[in-house]
């Protein structure tokens, strides 16, 4: 038997983006992997239909697309030579392909004057389409080709500077986003006219279609970007917007039509802030005003982690017996189903995760992506009313086919005044006679989960000879807000939910050498690795990635810094009574106290947690004697260990094992 390599994930298919047709009897959805020379990803089109999988696409760049009816689909692609050249000019437009299901090559039939992501059809020959736009030249759709091309031409000279006048200025993964807005288009496929619909100062997060109207909403682009949203309804009858609802209480998080009536997901963040879970309400689109629908007692949405996914999934869908959504529930993604009078119940429950879902209920199916302990994504079809699902796709198989994958053992202990969850993974070729070095991985977020779900370089270690384990610290995702909420307590509480886990785990498992065990992890995760090496000395090396150091310095440079800082700090840099409360949470502040030798990951290009944070702690770690050493990825952001280039994260894996390796050997 083999084990699992450290490029094994250039073999994986990652799937996404699954949608049912109008009539419920296809499913369409996109299937992602490595591209041949390890520098980016490939994307293909797939449809499942009476039972059969076929192949709709293979050109390897089709990943996003919109249903124009049941038999075809608007394709958004560049396929031409012509379209390609006018994207690397910086043109702003998108090529709509019509592909038939039924056979045939995709044809291009229309053209969008901006960069469009979401499309949907609300009637006749109208679609609803999100699109991307710059305050500065908010009319750019309408422009004459002429006029296009010479702000185009204006775009690409100034192309080697950036004005900022916003925050944030920039984003992870989309890099600097200065004046730029998510506006709300009507396109009519008949005319080809195109309008926008809302002001141009404001992003767009977010929109319902219903018979009469569209409800949409977002924040207003401003010096400081607002926390809340504003509510807005544009009419089809006289194609007036108003404002429903503008009293900067709520965010909104998502919505759903139940009965013909509009539900919205609020967070107001008065108990537990920014990332308090959000509620579902009735919203009433003529007087604003909210009722109560159902309270969470756990996330909407999924929060699981894996590094072995490409893509996005959908959270909800409308139904007429019920809202279908996606929720962490403990450690896992499950899927569930709120009914009009606020019983939920649930429609898949797993041990693992429900990455992706669609629901007929015209046929009372419901096809998924899910993702498990000992199986990468793969589809599967199930009855609505319950009963045993059927796995109706092997896009994963041949790749762990006679491959050991540890399965995760289960261990709960009390720690803080909670049961905490915890997984050990097993070496290869397990000796009880024998001692093995081990691996502790902390999670990133805090608010995100880990749970019985395939882990690529978590398995590689295991395959290497290493126990592997993990838990749920508070601060975690899928247990409610009181569970999650550690605003002010960095450091504290979790940090020793983390040690009493190691002090379980090597109680439980004695074949673990205590003077070999390494310690990692990304984001949040790369913060706590920080904080530990500061208080205590029992690992024997560390590799902190995509790390924060210095609260400080954080909330001036990363693009949540100045609301995620506030929040989960409950303090303010501005303020000077609160400049010691950052300082204290601060992992910087112990560098004198570190002994554990540390290893740093960061991309140039992370504007989440920026590689300033990284070079911060390791200048003080080097300055002060510590066996250090740094490695920067040019070009990739905080998604490294995710979804960067291929090459970069066999290179990331190998960088941290080596690592290991040196210190346990």
């Amino acid at each position: 038997m083999k084990t699992v390599a450290i490029d094994d994930f250039k073999n994986y298919r990652f799937l996404s983006g699954l949608s049912y047709s109008p009539d419920g009897k296809t499913a369409v959805f996109a299937v992602k992997k490595a591209q041949k020379d390890g520098k980016g990803y490939t994307s293909d089109l797939y449809m499942y239909r009476d039972g059969e999988l076929r192949r709709l696409t293979a050109g390897g760049k089709e990943g996003s697309f919109a249903w124009k009816n049941s038999n075809e689909l608007f394709i958004f692609a560049s396929r031409e030579e012509e379209d390609k050249k006018r994207a690397e000019g910086r043109e702003a437009f998108t090529p709509l392909y019509t592909l038939k299901l039924d056979g045939g090559e995709a044809e291009k039939t229309s053209e969008l004057p901006f960069r469009a992501s979401r499309m949907e059809l609300w009637h006749d020959s109208v679609y609803a389409v999100s699109g991307s736009i710059s305050k500065d030249c908010p009319d750019y759709y309408k422009l004459s080709e002429e006029d296009r091309k010479k702000e185009d031409e204006r775009i690409r000279n100034d192309a080697d500077y950036e004005v900022c006048d916003e925050l944030p200025f920039w984003f992870n993964g989309a890099g600097f986003i200065n004046g730029n807005r998510s506006a709300l288009f009507l396109f009519d496929e008949k005319t080809g006219e195109v309008e926008m619909v809302n002001d141009p100062q404001y992003n767009v997060s977010g929109y319902e279609l219903m018979e009469d109207r569209i409800i949409f909403w977002g924040s207003k682009g401003a010096a400081f970007a607002e926390l809340t949203d504003t509510v807005f309804s544009y009419s089809r009858n006289d194609k007036k917007v108003t404002v429903v609802r503008d009293d900067k209480v709520y965010r909104v998080g998502g919505s759903a039509l139940l009965n013909g009536r509009l539900v919205l997901a609020l967070n107001d963040g008065k108990e537990h802030g920014m990332n308090q879970d959000e509620d579902l309400y009735w919203f009433d689109p003529d007087t604003g005003k909210e009722e109560l629908l159902y309270k969470t007692d756990t996330s909407i949405g999924n929060s699981t982690g894996s590094d072995c996914r490409l893509g996005h999934g959908r959270s909800v869908k409308n139904g007429s017996k019920g809202i279908y959504f996606t929720e962490t529930r403990r450690n896992s993604g499950v899927l569930c189903c709120l009914t009009a009078d606020g019983e939920k119940k649930t429609v898949i429950d797993i041990e693992g995760s429900v990455d992706d879902f669609d629901v007929s209920e015209e046929t009372g199916k419901v096809i998924s992506v899910r993702i498990t302990a000992g199986e990468l994504q793969e589809l599967y079809v199930s009855d609505l009313d319950g009963g045993e699902a059927e796995k109706v796709s092997d896009f994963n198989g041949e790749a762990l086919k006679d491959t050991y994958v540890a399965l995760p053992e289960k261990i709960t202990f009390m720690s803080e005044g909670w049961d905490i969850d915890g997984w050990v993974l097993k070496p290869f070729g397990f000796d009880p006679g024998k001692k093995y070095p081990a691996v502790l991985d902390i999670h990133g977020g805090p608010k995100t989960v880990y749970g019985e779900i395939f882990f690529h370089e978590m398995q590689y270690w295991a395959g290497l000879g290493y126990f592997v384990f993990f838990c749920n610290p508070i601060g975690s995702d899928g247990r409610g807000n009181e569970f999650a909420d550690i605003r002010g307590k960095y450091g504290t509480v979790e940090y020793n939910n983390i040690m009493d886990f190691t002090d379980e785990v090597l109680k439980k498992y004695p074949q673990i050498d205590p003077e070999k065990v390494c310690v990692t992890g990304g984001s949040y995760g790369g913060y706590m690795t920080n904080w530990i090496v500061g208080h205590t000395d029992r690992y024997c090396c560390a590799a902190t990635q995509r790390s924060i150091s210095n609260w400080i310095s954080f909330e001036g440079v990363s693009d949540i810094g100045p609301m995620f800082t506030r929040d989960q700090q409950c303090a303010d840099l501005y303020h000077k009574s609160d400049l010691e409360k950052l300082w204290w949470h601060s992992p910087l502040k112990y560098a004198d106290d570190v002994k554990t030798p540390t290893l740093f990951i960061h991309s140039d290009q992370d504007y989440r947690c920026p590689f300033e944070q990284g070079i911060q702690f390791f200048s003080a770690l080097k300055t002060r004697g510590v066996e250090t050493r740094m490695a920067v990825f040019h070009g990739e952001n905080h998604e490294l260990s995710r979804s960067g280039m291929p090459d970069h994260r066999v290179r990331r894996l190998r960088e941290i094992t080596d690592w290991f390796n040196s210190h346990t050997t």
